[in-house]
């Protein structure tokens, strides 16, 4: 429990000084924002700063902060360090640079800030790979509470052979259509108040648990062991580095999060909201990412005899184990979330928290398919001033969507090879977007700064090129030599953004001064 407590208190400490260090380091003032100088009542629409920051934690809190950690702690108590150091130096800067870059940029969105930073070759092959995982996003986030609502609210199988399991799906896509097409104080801002309070409740409750109820929790100093599980035996065998940080990403670090930034820069009414909004609404999302962890690695410590989870090796792997109907079955990581809901918060509270959990995904999902739209009029030059206009560019995009997720839902290994992808790709987007983020502060004049998003820049250039390097979804090049060839990548790429940034080009040093 006290490596848990630790990283609890590096997150929120180190959050607050180190948010309080990147404010000042971008300098945020009292010009108008796009909200004001671009207001067109559709996605550009003041609101108030407590709402801007609820809709911004969940958009970015998909099923990220929730099935990431609940596979991240197989790798150990590491984890409970890992995440929050991982939040506060790299997911948070991440956020608030992009989203206050963006503001800067009268709104821009991620494709737009790297073509005036990287040119037009990085912004084509960016626009091509964020329309990808904008989509991967929609189809893993409709997938996912899809089966969670059928399997852990209803009671049902949640097969493709169920005609319930479409019922459901096809009303979480009515959702998506309209927050799509709606404008975005109709919808979104309206109902995401409502949704975060749920969230963050749900959190909170399992938060509190883990203390009133004393569950067991390994600490680095000990022996990372419990209930016969070998965490120390998972970290070695499963290779830490690079798979953890592909697997733990939205607690930690998510590039996706940089397309849901934009939509929300373009509703705040000053820059100065940008901190709370962006940066500590990363560090809240941390949090969840830490409850999720340590309630998972507190049911693998009660056990299933004590309706927590048993960890057995099976000719996959690991996998997780609980007590269904008096026997012992196999469940999948989206079950795991009901495991640890009904035993810390009981059949009532459960269900809330649950529900909870099901919010993350779908207020994720529908803003996935907002930025997929609004990036694909952007690139061709479609206006969305109109309803109908939404509704041609927006139709094509959710018929491709359901067809993939028919063929995930009946190809046993489809939905697998959907989320590695996902998670892979996820943390590449952040590599482009912490390039673009460290080109720019270097042309407005910010250049003795250019470390704080190269360091993470760097590091994940190196995780992300050795995990395709290495993974079965990759190249499959053995894991020492994939090591060397991701830090080659990264020490590459690094070079460039430092010779890049120093050639002027974009907007030039000076130019966000009033």
């Amino acid at each position: 429990m006290q490596t848990f407590i630790i990283g609890l208190a590096i997150l929120l400490v180190g959050g607050f000084f180190y948010g309080g260090f990147c404010q000042k380091i971008f300098g945020p003032d009292d010009r108008k924002t796009p909200a004001y100088t671009k207001s067109d009542g559709v996605d550009y629409v003041p609101m108030p700063k407590w709402k801007n920051a609820l809709i911004n934690l969940l958009n970015i809190a998909g099923t990220g902060p929730i099935l990431g950690p609940i596979q991240g702690i197989l790798f150990g108590p590491i984890a409970f360090l890992s995440i929050p150091i991982g939040c506060v130096i790299g997911g948070a800067v991440h956020d608030y640079f992009c989203g206050m870059i963006s503001i800067r940029e009268g709104g821009s969105q991620m494709p737009e800030i790297l073509r005036k930073n990287t040119g037009e070759v990085i912004h084509k092959i960016y626009t091509v790979f964020v329309v990808l995982v904008l989509f991967l996003v929609g189809v893993v986030f409709t997938y996912t509470p899809g089966d969670i609502l059928a399997t852990q609210i209803f009671g049902l199988s949640g097969a493709a052979t169920d005609p319930a399991t479409w019922i459901i799906i096809g009303c979480i896509f009515g959702y998506y259509l309209v927050a799509t097409l709606f404008p975005i104080d109709k919808i979104i801002g309206r109902i995401y108040p409502v949704f975060g309070a749920v969230l963050l409740l749900s959190a909170v409750g399992v938060f509190a648990m883990l203390f009133v109820k004393g569950y067991p929790l390994a600490n680095v100093w000990d022996a990372w062991s419990l209930n016969g599980f070998d965490f120390g035996a998972y970290f070695t065998a499963e290779h830490f580095i690079p798979v953890f940080f592909i697997t733990v990403a939205c607690g930690i670090l998510s590039g996706f999060h940089s397309t849901q930034i934009t939509l929300v820069t373009r509703t705040l009414e000053s820059e100065r909201e940008g901190r709370l909004t962006f940066y500590d609404m990363m560090i809240a999302e941390g949090f969840i990412a830490l409850v999720w962890a340590a309630g998972t690695m507190a049911m693998i410590g009660i056990g299933a005899e004590n309706a927590g989870i048993t960890m057995q090796m099976t000719e996959g792997g690991w996998a997780y184990f609980a007590m269904v109907n008096g026997a012992l079955q196999k469940i999948s990581a989206t079950s795991v979330v009901g495991v640890v809901c009904r035993e810390m918060l009981g059949p009532i509270g459960g269900i809330i928290a649950i529900i909870g959990v099901i919010l993350l995904p779908v207020t994720s999902g529908d803003t996935a398919f907002r930025s997929l739209r609004l990036i694909l009029a952007d690139a061709m030059h479609i206006p969305q001033d109109k309803g109908i206009k939404r509704i041609l560019l927006a139709l094509p995009v959710f018929l491709l969507a359901i067809l993939v997720l028919v063929w995930a839902k009946f190809d046993a290994n489809g939905f697998n090879t959907i989320w590695r992808y996902f998670g892979w790709s996820n943390q590449t987007l952040s590599v482009f977007a912490l390039a673009a983020i460290a080109i720019w502060l270097m042309r407005h004049g910010k250049g003795k700064f250019v470390w704080v998003p190269m360091i993470v820049m760097s590091f994940y250039a190196f995780v992300t090129c050795s995990y395709i390097f290495n993974a079965k979804i990759g190249f499959r090049i053995p894991y020492v030599p994939s090591l060397v060839m991701g830090a080659v990548c990264a020490v590459l790429l690094a070079a460039a953004v430092l010779i890049w940034g120093r050639k002027p080009g974009g907007e030039e040093k000076g130019s966000d001064q009033r």
